[in-house]
């Protein structure tokens, strides 16, 4: 097994120093991008004047400010250069992909979409564009779009199976063997790649995490790091793997009973922590919306478990998914979720934990993998602590959309439960990396595919090639 460093744990960041223009943004400086741009450059990003807008931030910083806008104006300028490639589609373009499944599709139809917030969009250079993969979104809701072809039907029963299962015996249980890949094949043999890639970390869903195999040179995080990693640095090597299995544990506890027993306390996590209920700008931020929604929610309900529940009924069955932009894209979520009623596994992770917070209950990120027998992919979900139950979980988007499929009982397993089909990598939102990113990293705000460096630039997700490939899984 070619392990040979590990590393101690990693402090948090801060933003400190003189301000300038030649300072490069920092992973640290979106946590300050609620403090706004000033208008008029709000304005010239608003209208899609893109290269205007980062060159009045870079004005701005050259001639001086405080250093919690310089932070903002550093992010929006990194940002503002990345937009580009998420909302790559012109209006014309995206009508002309529509029509070649469904001829008859008209602007009009299309222009509705957009109004009724179906198709996520922003101006590039004074014109409308599209996600990348807006039509993707458009077929999770086929009635909406009746031209396209919908989502291929899903092979549920195995999953469904386990479920039923997992509520019959109390809990289920899976060994899982993974293998991660990350490669950046464009790196110049003169330059210096850093990698990173998500491990398992030791959390109350999951222990015996064993290494098997990784590339010579790999430096593994404590298990405890709040994202933990395998890390390499390289002037030569361009391609890293690792291999690695656990064994993940999902208990069951009917949380809709009416009295959740103490003997029915799941898992030894510690108590909470007053982090646990705090604000976490920008995202996690207790707004005047929020807090108005949270108290129409909880409005009459005393018992911290049936405020929660209260929460996760709201949020699954009145937002619905749609595929987003990557997030370092997205302001204040939480509220824009709740406004909009869209969002994604992360969006509807934070939602909950923001409104959980807001109403009283501690409530924590969690994220890394689903793994299914025929996929494995990023997905996030939240948890929540009741004085009755100790720390529960709440997977909200399986939850909305187990209420489109007309699941009941699907719907309901997710609050209070997983399911054993799941790696867990982060345990906090916006968490450092081991050791600290050098450059911006593709996301810097969760880490579930890795992330990577050439000679302290951060990569995009198109200058990296990332896989995740299930070895086995087996019940035990």
């Amino acid at each position: 097994m070619a392990v040979e460093t590990v590393y101690p744990e990693a402090g948090e960041l801060v933003c400190e120093g003189p301000v300038g223009c030649t300072d490069e943004v920092s992973n640290d400086d979106f946590r300050y991008l609620d403090i706004g741009l000033p208008p008029e450059i709000a304005r010239l990003k608003a209208a899609g004047h893109l290269t205007e807008a980062r060159d009045a931030c870079t004005r701005l910083l050259e001639a001086g400010c405080e250093r919690e806008l310089a932070a903002c104006l550093r992010a929006e300028r990194h940002r503002m250069g990345r937009l580009a490639e998420d909302f790559c589609v012109p209006r014309a373009s995206a009508i002309a992909q529509i029509r070649r499944e469904w001829p008859d599709f008209t602007e009009q139809a299309f222009d509705d979409l957009i109004a009724r917030g179906r198709i996520d969009w922003r101006y590039v250079d004074g014109e409308l564009c599209v996600l990348g993969n807006f039509l993707d979104s458009l077929r999770v809701y086929p009635a909406e779009v009746p031209g396209l072809a919908p989502e291929p039907p899903l092979d549920t029963a195995t999953r469904d199976r386990m479920l039923a299962s997992m509520r019959a015996e109390g809990a289920a249980e899976r060994e899982i063997t993974l293998r991660a890949i990350l490669e950046v094949p464009a790196a110049l043999p003169c330059e210096t790649v850093r990698a990173w890639l998500p491990l398992p970390a030791a959390c109350a869903l999951q222990g015996d995490i064993e290494i098997l195999d990784a590339t010579p040179g790999a430096r593994i995080a404590p298990a405890t790091a709040p994202a933990r990693t395998a890390f390499w640095e390289s002037d030569t090597l361009r391609s890293f793997t690792v291999t690695y299995r656990y064994r993940a544990r999902a208990p069951y506890v009917d949380a809709w009973a009416g009295d959740v027993r103490q003997t029915e306390r799941i898992g030894s996590d510690p108590e909470p922590t007053p982090e646990d209920l705090a604000e976490f700008r920008p995202h996690i931020a207790f707004t005047p919306y929020l807090r108005a929604l949270a108290a129409s929610l909880v409005e009459g309900i005393d018992r911290p478990l049936d405020r929660a529940r209260a929460i996760y009924d709201y949020v699954t069955r009145h937002v619905d998914y749609r595929y987003q932009p990557a997030y370092a894209q997205l302001d204040a979520i939480a509220d824009a979720c709740a406004k909009s009623r869209r969002a994604d596994c992360g969006i509807f992770a934070l939602t909950f934990i923001t409104l959980c917070r807001i109403a009283g209950v501690p409530a924590r990120w969690e994220s890394g993998l689903y793994v299914a027998s025929d996929h494995v992919g990023p997905h996030d979900w939240a948890r929540f602590y009741t004085p009755e139950t100790g720390w529960l979980w709440a997977d909200c988007s399986f939850g909305s959309s187990a209420r489109r499929a007309g699941d009941e009982a699907r719907r309901r397993h997710h609050f209070g439960n997983l399911d054993p089909w799941r790696m867990v990598a982060n345990r906090a939102f916006q968490a450092e990396l081991t050791p600290p990113a050098d450059g911006v990293r593709w996301d810097p705000y969760d880490n579930q595919m890795g992330e990577a460096s050439v000679d302290g630039r951060g990569l995009d997700a198109c200058e990296m090639r990332r896989s995740i490939a299930l070895v086995e899984m087996r019940a035990v």
